[in-house]
């Protein structure tokens, strides 16, 4: 037998070889082949284009009854046509989830900006505001860490990414070692921005936290001299989650390539890695419930009953649509039927949109965390508690509307070394999760309002 191959070794010898080694030794009279191939495969003095060299040498010397060699090459052949018109489809296809993943970057600068300054301003001087924001204040942070930390916790628990166990993005091959080498100093002053316009260019969300976060109290210190000011910041808030809308109907053929790239690499078994992802992270959603209706009993006893029956409708209405701001209007309306007073449910409901999603902070966390996972960037203890704080002030002022965390995430996860590719990840089982998150969101505020309203009282 005299088989032709070529003389120089293929561009992906090591692939090449393993192919082949797996084709051989399922030949009969593979007994002489695994032991040289074996052989060739420990030497570790050669490369692997050396190894298939020789390899390609050892095949024309050798006659196998029934030419399994000849079958082998011609079922080598065959799956590289079939690889490579593969990977002509999955190029073809990953033009929807790059386009999609460049609107949702394009999107994250002036929508932070806009909406934590406006959110900022309305919130005014505290000391001008009194008791109540004080009082509420107090109260969404709280809120919103016990959420975050709850997500950290559950993720760091099941472990979900790593189930998937991706290869990272070239351009970002290194980005978790370099994150690792940076100093307190580093981060402190890294924060601080020298150019807003900069930060702006290169989506430095903590830089533009900042400078929003000064923007927003100097305007609310100006009065009725920024009012048309704060009005605009609003309004241009409202257009950028006008944009994020528009942005979203990409996302179905976004979804459509990122999971068929996904099953195409790691077979159809990956589905059940986003049923588990599902599963938990709901059941992190029923501990927050747990919490926040232990929450309401100790401040309403038997009473969390009435709350739980008078807030069903507007629940179901943010779960059905996946965004809690549709159910504001009736929330507000049951809230008063329940014995809120207007004046403090008029003032904390609005603020609880912005600045209290409970359901949203638990996934932020649970979802960069496993994006990190999936693509095995180590996070350390330090790493989690930065990423945890971060999510909570960039969160502020992002509007309840569908898939708004997918643009706080975006802006978070790049600051650690994890990719924003990962986003893709989310996209198919986003929506389910976001019914989920929606209606958590409806009764965290519900509790919050219900609670500084008994505190006045």
């Amino acid at each position: 037998m005299n088989l032709q191959y070529p003389s120089s070794p293929a561009p992906t010898a090591e692939a090449s070889l393993q192919k082949l080694q797996n084709i051989l030794v399922q030949q009969q009279g593979e007994a002489e082949w695994k032991s040289k191939v074996q052989k060739l495969l420990s030497d570790s003095t050669t490369s692997s284009d050396q190894k298939y060299e020789s390899i390609a040498k050892e095949l024309a010397q050798i006659k196998i009854a029934g030419d399994p060699l000849e079958n082998a090459k011609k079922t080598m052949l065959r799956e590289s046509k079939m690889d490579s018109t593969l990977e002509k489809i999955l190029e073809f296809l990953s033009i929807f989830t790059e386009v999609f993943l460049r609107l949702i970057k394009m999107i994250i600068a002036p929508l932070v900006f806009a909406t934590l300054v406006a959110g900022v301003a309305k919130l005014g001087d505290l000391k001008a505001v009194g008791r109540i924001g004080g009082k509420t204040l107090l109260w969404f942070i709280t809120a919103s860490l016990v959420s975050l930390l709850l997500g950290a916790v559950l993720v760091n628990l099941f472990q979900p990414g790593h189930l998937l166990q991706l290869e990272m993005p070239s351009a970002l091959s290194s980005a978790g070692v370099d994150h690792a080498a940076i100093t307190l100093k580093g981060f402190i002053t890294h924060i601080f921005p020298s150019s807003v316009i900069e930060a702006m260019a290169k989506n430095e969300i903590l830089q533009i936290v900042v400078f929003a976060l000064l923007f927003g109290v100097a305007a609310a210190a100006m009065d009725e001299k920024a009012h048309g000011l704060i009005k605009a910041m609003d309004a241009l808030g409202h257009v950028m989650l006008k944009i994020t809308s528009m942005v979203m109907y990409v996302a179905p053929f976004a979804v459509f390539s990122a999971i068929t790239a996904i099953i195409a690499k790691k077979g159809i078994g990956i589905l059940a890695t986003y049923a588990t992802f599902i599963g938990e992270f709901y059941l992190g959603l029923i501990l927050l419930w747990l919490i926040l209706i232990f929450v309401g009993w100790l401040l309403l006893g038997a009473r969390v009953k009435t709350l739980l029956n008078h807030i069903k409708q507007p629940l179901l209405l943010a779960f059905s649509t996946a965004s809690s701001e549709s159910a504001y209007p009736k929330m507000l309306e049951q809230l008063e039927r329940f014995g809120c007073r207007n004046r403090i449910v008029s003032f904390v409901l609005p603020l609880g949109y912005s600045f209290n999603l409970d359901g949203s902070m638990m996934y932020m966390t649970f979802a960069s965390l496993f994006i990190a996972q999936a693509y095995g960037v180590e996070l350390s203890i330090g790493d989690q508690v930065v990423m945890l704080l971060t999510l909570m002030i960039t969160s502020k002022g992002i509007a309840g509307v569908p898939r708004a965390s997918l643009v706080v995430i975006a802006g978070t996860i790049a600051s650690f070394g994890i990719p924003e590719a990962g986003l893709v990840l989310l996209l198919g089982v986003d929506h389910v999760l976001d019914m989920g998150r929606s209606a958590t969101n409806v009764v965290g505020n519900a509790v919050a309002a219900v609670a500084i309203n008994k505190w006045e009282k």
